[in-house]
């Protein structure tokens, strides 16, 4: 009995692959590696992957389709290797491709004013001439459509390389979503930490966001789940952290340095702000009264390590601002040489922020995403 190549192939064109119904040489399942050894054949088949459900029936027919249609003398059982095919694992689109730099800005507690520092910090980023957008990411406790003055505005969706997106709202220079435009203001949101985040990914991957330079978000108070979302689904290029100079908000601040130096995290700090650093009242401008506490945060800059990025005053303009739409920092695309102290002092964490992002940038390795385990 005489054996080759094509009498093997013949066999094989016998035996269907129960995936697709196609036989195996159609299938491009047969190996080009068929050895023929007197009576001995040898050759392997290749399928897709490990787990596929029936690679020991396919070889048990690949068997007895030789042996049938060829002579049960050939020797083939025990003679099949098997092996996969090498494919490329699935590219997953990047997030935000046309971002340059994804900022935090995070407070230890509630109460210190850190959606107000994140709405005039993204306004005051604007009037340099970046482009901004800026990310409520306080899903339970939304506040940029009221510090914006889009309070009752809609969101549209637009169509972007074949697919629809949300558009984030423009006002004042800055992109800006917040989940405050999806439920009702008047009603408190009541989602469990899931829903939160998946909520927040959405505003985050299905925004058309477009090219910006800095990319703020305002995430919660304290450390939650949101937090480990936001480092889990994006490279956060570092984080400013805002206190006012009370011991309790500084004791929070800590914790909330911890949590994004922590080994598994690595999240750098880019500074830290001081809010509601002092009050003058608007009859004595001169007058300084340290109503929380006096260089608080400036000791805890010190002592972690940190820049001091601004000491904001607090000041009622900025409550009246924020209050009524418009972020007192908008003054200074406005009217730069108007700008009044605290305007003045926005502008400051601006050029502080921009300054400590190129450190950070020249002198640390490029974030990625962060990998938590349980």
């Amino acid at each position: 009995m005489t054996l080759y190549p094509n009498l093997i192939l013949d066999a094989l064109r016998t035996v269907r692959y129960p995936g697709n119904g196609k036989n195996l040489v159609e299938n491009e399942m047969v190996e080009d590696d068929i050895r023929i050894d007197g009576n001995k054949v040898s050759f392997s088949l290749i399928f897709d992957r490990p787990t596929d459900p029936f690679i020991k029936s396919v070889v048990r027919s690949a068997e007895t389709a030789i042996n049938t249609f060829i002579s049960p003398e050939v020797e083939v059982r025990g003679n099949i290797a098997v092996k996969y095919r090498k494919t490329e694992p699935e590219k997953k689109p990047d997030i935000l491709p046309g971002v340059k730099n994804i900022i935090g800005v995070s407070s230890g507690k509630g109460g210190v004013g850190k959606s107000t520092v994140a709405a005039n910090l993204a306004v005051a980023l604007a009037a340099r001439g970046y482009k901004v957008g800026l990310l409520d990411a306080d899903i339970f406790g939304p506040s940029m459509p009221k510090m914006f003055g889009v309070e009752d505005e809609q969101i549209y969706m637009v169509s972007k390389e074949g697919r629809d997106w949300i558009e984030p709202m423009e006002r004042y220079g800055v992109k800006m979503l917040s989940i405050g435009f999806l439920v009702d203001k008047e009603k408190p949101v009541l989602w469990r930490g899931g829903m939160a985040s998946n909520a927040l990914k959405q505003l985050i991957t299905d925004a058309w966001w477009g090219d910006l330079d800095y990319f703020l978000i305002d995430m919660p108070p304290g450390t939650s789940d949101i937090h480990l979302t936001l480092v889990q689904t994006l490279p956060i290029t570092g984080v400013v952290v805002v206190s006012t100079p009370q011991e309790v908000a500084l004791a929070d601040a800590r914790k909330g340095i911890a949590m994004f130096t922590d080994s598994k995290v690595n999240v750098p700090i880019l500074g830290l702000v001081e809010n509601m650093a002092w009050f003058t009242p608007a009859q004595h401008p001169d007058e300084k009264y340290y109503i929380f506490g006096e260089g608080g945060a400036v000791r805890l800059a010190e002592k972690e390590g940190v820049h001091l990025l601004a000491r904001i005053p607090l000041v009622m303009d900025i409550m009246s601002h924020a209050d009524n739409g418009e972020p007192v920092a908008v003054v200074l695309e406005n009217d730069p040489e108007a700008a009044n102290a605290e305007a003045r002092a926005f502008a400051e964490l601006a050029a502080n922020v921009v300054t400590a992002v190129e450190d950070r940038n020249r002198h640390q390795p490029p974030t990625h995403k962060v990998e938590l385990t349980h």
